[in-house]
């Protein structure tokens, strides 16, 4: 089959992939592929909100203060200064576009969540993600310069390498289109990787099916850098009920005076922090912890039963509804939680335009590591983080005359078979995400990250094994990313002698007097 030619290809269909295709569809070519439909990134997701300063009373100074404070030493000022600053332009983008924030007195209503010194979080009530990503799905559908193309996964990057060509660059990629199930080959000078995070690799986690690493993989086998691998965000309250996976309870129920309770009915968090609930989410996620090992306990509790039913109702209407199909009327019953693998803090290197160490791929979104995050991120950072590099890296793409790319080769498929052994791949997934949760969790030690390496060398030799003599599959693919990512979050983590932010190792249990990012080079 040839090859599909465009100007720029956008892997993830994600906030930060949209609004650079937004940016970029006046001029250029572009196609968005994105491996199940086109709403069913993260981004979706997403219910609190988007951090920026809106009011007269808070400052830009504050917020970047807030960001360094959760970071832990190790965000970049400059990345978080360029993000917070240039906040106020993203709402302003997203309201022109139609997005209906949530309201008060004529104003945006300005909410505040756990390590913001500010009611400084835009909001459409309880699920802006969702919100943001319909009204950007409407839009881009109607763009006649960008192409979709759902369900189709990225197998790899192609990079002059492969044509025998010097220096290295990004010519495009190669995708698995699932319905045809065959390989497709894109070719262009400009590819935007907007694939979200990794939280698949975690037996539990907030994120949806597709946040398999599969942009970080696949750019750490092109030749990029990735850093802060070992900082995987874990959400404190992640609904715990045997019918439902992955739904979030927003850290603004904490916000609004959500408590922490054991089943007995006792305030946990006083006693792990004084600012309590409050505190920012590494502390509270290893608070809960702490507390589930120490009892025995398969979930906390989260109680808002306290404050008025009809304040309950109107500040968070989709949370209510959603645990009132599950028997919980959270206006008079705590909700049972558990901490779940939440966000991705490290990522492919970039710069403050979103490129990476391979000319031709930029980086953005949580695949990225920006800077802006450090040890730990701040609540509501990441959706502007999202859409102030989709600009950054759209500015760049439009200010740089493109280069030719030559022919590329189809998809050698020659010589491999269909699998018999599916079943492989289904137990290999199970295996890693179990030994990730038990060994490389919210709480660490030598010896368990000693055995998580041990393990993910004997996955990566077999699932080596199976992609090179297989007819790949989704799952494959995945599974392969996912091994990948694995092996970059432990090996970081093994290289991190101190504990700080997302990172808490009971080995070292303390601070290195210097604060410095782990960066890995293939």
């Amino acid at each position: 089959m040839q090859s599909l030619d465009f100007d720029v290809v956008i892997v993830g269909s994600g906030l930060a992939g949209l609004s650079a295709a937004m940016h970029l569809a006046p001029t250029h070519r572009v196609a968005v592929i994105t491996k199940r439909a086109l709403a069913d990134g993260s981004s979706g997701w997403a219910q609190g909100g988007i951090a920026a300063v809106m009011d007269r009373g808070d400052s830009f100074e504050s917020h970047v203060d807030d960001t360094l404070v959760a970071g832990a030493g190790l965000s970049d000022p400059e990345a978080t200064r360029f993000v917070v600053e240039h906040a106020p332009e993203s709402i302003a983008w997203l309201q022109q576009l139609g997005v209906p924030f949530s309201q008060e007195h004529g104003q945006l209503h300005l909410t505040r969540e756990g390590g913001h010194s500010a009611r400084r979080i835009v909001h459409v009530t309880d699920a802006t993600g969702a919100a943001v990503q319909r009204t950007l799905i409407e839009h881009v559908r109607r763009t006649p310069n960008i192409r979709l193309f759902e369900h189709h996964t990225l197998v790899d990057l192609i990079t002059t390498r492969l044509v025998g060509e010097q220096p290295p660059r990004c010519l495009g990629l190669y995708a698995l289109d699932e319905q045809a199930d065959q390989v497709v080959t894109f070719r262009a000078p400009r590819t935007i990787l907007a694939t979200g995070g990794a939280g698949k690799v975690y037996l539990y986690t907030t994120n949806p099916d597709t946040a398999t690493g599969d942009g970080i993989a696949a750019a750490w086998r092109a030749g990029c850098r990735v850093t802060n691998m070992e900082f995987i965000q874990f959400h404190p309250t992640c609904l715990y009920h045997p019918l439902v996976k992955s739904y979030l309870i927003t850290e603004a129920v904490r916000g609004e005076g959500g408590r922490l309770l054991l089943p007995d009915g006792t305030r946990f968090m006083p006693q792990h922090d004084a600012r309590a609930e409050l505190a920012p989410r590494d502390v509270v996620a290893r608070a809960i912890d702490f507390e589930m090992k120490k009892h025995g306990l398969d979930c906390v509790y989260l109680d808002i039963s306290h404050q008025p039913a009809e304040f309950i109702r109107e500040h968070f209407p989709n949370i209510h509804a959603r645990c009132l199909e599950l028997g919980i009327d959270i206006t008079r019953q705590p909700i049972p939680v558990v901490p779940a693998a939440h966000y991705t803090c490290g990522g492919i290197h970039t710069d403050l335009s979103g490129r990476t160490d391979l000319p031709g791929l930029h980086a953005i979104g949580e695949t990225a590591y920006t800077g802006l995050h450090g040890a730990n991120r701040l609540a509501s950072n990441s959706l502007v983080e999202c859409m102030v590099f989709a600009r950054a890296a759209t500015k760049d793409i439009l200010a740089t005359p493109a280069s030719t790319v030559p022919p590329l080769p189809a998809w050698d498929e020659s010589q491999v078979t269909d699998p018999d052994e599916s079943v492989v791949i289904s137990h290999n997934w199970d295996e890693l995400r179990r030994f990730m949760w038990d060994y490389v969790g919210i709480v660490r030690t030598n010896k368990r990250l000693e055995r998580a390496a041990h393990r993910i060398r004997l996955l990566q030799g077999e699932i080596q094994e199976f992609y090179a003599h297989f007819h790949i599959s989704r799952d494959l693919l995945e599974l392969r990313n996912l091994v990948t990512v694995a092996d970059l979050i432990v090996r970081s983590a093994q290289s991190r002698h101190e504990s700080r932010g997302l990172h808490f190792s009971r080995d070292y249990p303390k601070l290195a007097p210097d604060a410095k990012p782990t960066t890995l080079v293939p």
